[in-house]
């Protein structure tokens, strides 16, 4: 049997340093996490919101995960994981090049360096080329901003939305990954984001919530009923957020390491146990178990072992879930109805108790539970560990309570700059018209070629029904009709007008 082609000699094409085991894992995580983003969440918001807004939420979503994937390879990769420009920011720059994307994968900031200048960890450099490294922070970056989109579902002015989109992910987005995970200031002093609690969760959930005080609220009819369109579609989706978060966790090591496989099984871990926590609460509060509250104690479990998935034992995962499953479920179940802040606050998907109280209290835990055997693993800083632990951990807790208040105040300041200039140009709000209507007004479509839901039928607005006059007269006389009665004529002859 001969050679296949890519091992060749005189083919280049697997360099001595690459490991295909480790490059393989790599691009499988990557799109994991991509179908978290296209499909997952484009059919969570789909199905989760009232029907007439179904394509506009779903395109929101679609549109983020488009265009942050070519601003990211036209300049914001390398301002999250380049050279650095700034303590927080790294050098923009297009990673487009062969040249750059097929050699090894590199992060050039992140040599960690005692106090005396010499070296504690080498630079971060994986066994695979820059191409697999740059595609699994792409998909990291698009969920990010679509999570924020959950928190303006309903209400943003599209054309407000392409235009944001671009400009949160260079301003803000970049900042945070470059001071957790580029070799920011963040990253140097020792702060534990294991996978992205306060780059990805943290950030979005702060920002949705700003996002949506400037934007606005909703139309009343909408707030105060706002029933998901199809909940077993929404299981759909949540089911592919789930399983995709194996790619979420188990990739941050860049490796198909023996971490990757702890990271994976307390996400897991975590998660169930906090989905069976909510769960609880709301049968013992509620008297009955809610299928949007089990998928919302799912996502709090996912999003709070996040900072801490490969760093903390299965024990500490479930101690997590715990509490990611109660803690969230208080603020948005009772706090929030008790805030009046929190209340003239319209957060859509209630993005900002999902991800960021949840993101903060997994990055709070890992600073507290972070065990020192399953640190020395993945850390740049050696002797890291949980408050729990002793030694360094009590500074560990506080180094994390400082990088929250930095994420959360850049995102503060950040999306409220870039939505007040955008607001310069473009309305952030649809108008009165165009949310009475929703998916129709803002996109000329509609999701379901059905009618109903318990509204009359309209012939003036919905057309007359195979052209007969019968039908158009049951319709005046009853007033209502049901797809049985629409049927009758379609099953009988044709009635001329």
């Amino acid at each position: 049997m001969g050679t296949p082609g890519a091992y060749q000699a005189h083919l280049p094409s697997v360099p001595s340093w690459l490991n295909k085991g480790d490059n393989a894992w790599q691009l499988t995580a990557a799109t994991l996490v991509g179908l978290q983003s296209m499909p997952g969440l484009v059919i969570i918001y789909a199905s989760i919101v009232k029907k007439k807004w179904a394509v506009n939420s779903a395109f929101m979503a679609l549109y983020a995960f488009a265009a942050v994937l070519i601003c990211w390879m036209l300049l914001c990769y390398r301002m999250a994981f380049g050279d650095k420009l700034l303590p927080f920011w790294g050098k923009g720059a297009p990673a487009l090049g062969q040249k750059f994307l097929l050699r090894r994968a590199k992060v050039p900031e992140s040599t960690q360096y005692y106090e005396d200048g010499s070296v504690e960890t080498p630079a971060i450099e994986p066994f695979f080329p820059m191409a697999s490294l740059v595609y699994f922070q792409f998909t990291f970056a698009a969920i990010t901003v679509i999570l924020l989109g959950g928190s303006v579902l309903a209400r943003m002015n599209i054309r407000a939305w392409m235009a944001f989109v671009p400009l949160w992910l260079i301003f803000s987005y970049t900042v945070g990954a470059f001071s957790l995970w580029g070799g920011g200031f963040l990253f140097h002093w020792g702060v534990i984001d294991y996978s992205g609690g306060y780059v990805i969760h943290l950030s979005s959930g702060t920002a949705g919530l700003v996002a949506a005080y400037w934007v606005g609220p909703r139309s009343k009819s909408d707030r105060e009923r706002f029933p998901p369109n199809n909940v077993l579609l929404m299981l759909a989706g949540a089911g592919l957020l789930w399983m995709g978060w194996s790619g979420f966790n188990g990739g941050a090591p860049y490796a198909a390491s023996i971490d990757a496989s702890m990271a994976v099984i307390n996400t897991n871990i975590c998660a169930a146990t906090s989905l069976l926590v909510w769960t609880s609460l709301d049968v013992y509060y509620f008297g009955k178990p809610s299928v949007v509250g089990a998928v919302q104690g799912m996502m709090t479990g996912l999003v709070c072992i996040t900072p801490g998935a490969g760093v903390v034992q299965a024990w500490a995962a479930i101690v997590m879930g715990i509490l990611s499953g109660c803690i969230p479920w208080y603020t948005m179940m009772i706090l929030h109805k008790k805030s009046i802040f929190l209340q003239k606050v319209d957060d859509t998907l209630g993005v900002f108790h999902t991800h960021a109280v949840a993101g903060l209290l997994g990055g709070l835990l890992t600073g507290l539970l972070a065990e020192p055997d399953l640190c020395r693993l993945i850390l740049p800083v050696k002797d890291s560990r949980g408050a729990f632990y002793g030694g360094k951990g009590g500074a560990q807790f506080l180094k994390q309570i400082v990088a929250a208040l930095f994420i959360m105040g850049w995102n503060v300041i950040s999306t409220t700059i870039i939505l007040l200039a955008i607001g310069m140009f473009i309305p952030l709000r649809m108008s009165e018209d165009e949310l009475s209507i929703g998916d129709d007004a803002a996109h000329g479509e509609e999701a379901y070629a059905l009618w109903g839901d318990g509204e009359k039928y309209d012939p003036t607005k919905h057309g007359n029904w195979n052209g007969s006059l019968l039908f158009i007269e049951q319709t005046q006389t009853s007033g209502y009709t049901n797809a049985a009665t629409a049927a009758a004529p379609a099953r009988g002859g044709t009635i001329d007008l």
